[in-house]
């Protein structure tokens, strides 16, 4: 049995919720950001916190290889475990193996039809079964309301947490009533958690939009720590 008290502190408690605890019963989470402020770090950090809790994690990376995934992972890993004795770091190094898988797609090719075949063969076949998603590099710009509701759809048909990434650009400053910027202004109303990462100095925060889960009170802000990219309390 795993001891999260050791690594909890560093990660995504406030984040963190049960299995089918949304009225939806598939929680759909989103990090909204500019390019480069740190919404993969935030989402390896959710991926971490749930493998840490006993759950399985499916990453999904869609534009990006493998090993630009897995380093990721590597480096997030040690600055959530770096004050654990060595022997216990690598009970955990091996606990993360055993309960991730990523998933590569290129940009053409995803889609709710491609992702469920595959998840089915990983099911089926009782190779992997995932508890939770992270998705990486979806394109929301290019994605209309129906297509992101049917991979709601999926999701929810499986009971699976999902979380994505979602870029924004300076230029365009559509926003929806509750404040979420586009491209997921429009769509707002698919996801129970919405954060966006603001580059506000000294640093980065990141401020709770939207949440349907009772799982964080909107309008909370947390912090990214600039030389980790570890999510800490604001």
């Amino acid at each position: 049995m795993l001891d999260e008290n050791l690594v909890m502190n560093k990660t995504l408690r406030i984040l963190n919720q049960e299995p089918g605890k949304s009225s939806t019963g598939c929680r759909m989470g989103a990090v909204i950001a500019r390019a480069g402020l740190g919404k993969t770090a935030v989402l390896v950090q959710i991926a971490l916190d749930n493998i840490f809790r006993g759950r399985k994690v499916l990453h999904v990376s869609i534009g990006e290889g493998l090993e630009k995934a897995k380093a990721w992972y590597d480096d997030m890993f040690l600055h959530v475990t770096s004050d654990l004795p060595t022997d216990r770091a690598a009970e955990l190094a091996e606990h993360v193996q055993r309960n991730r898988m990523i998933m590569t797609f290129k940009e053409a090719v995803f889609s709710r039809p491609k992702l469920e075949e595959r998840l089915n063969d990983l099911i089926y076949q009782d190779i992997f079964r995932p508890d939770c998603v992270v998705v990486d590099g979806f394109d929301f710009s290019a994605a209309d309301f129906e297509a992101v509701a049917d991979v709601k759809d999926l999701m929810s048909s499986m009971n699976l947490q999902v979380w994505f990434s979602a870029l924004s650009h300076r230029e365009d400053e559509r926003l929806s009533k509750e404040g979420v910027p586009a491209p997921c202004n429009d769509i707002a109303d698919l996801f129970e958690t919405i954060i966006v990462l603001k580059p506000e100095p000294p640093g980065i925060n990141l401020h709770v939009i939207k949440d349907e889960t009772a799982c964080v009170v909107p309008g909370k802000v947390l912090a990214l720590d600039p030389s980790s990219m570890t999510v800490q309390e604001g």
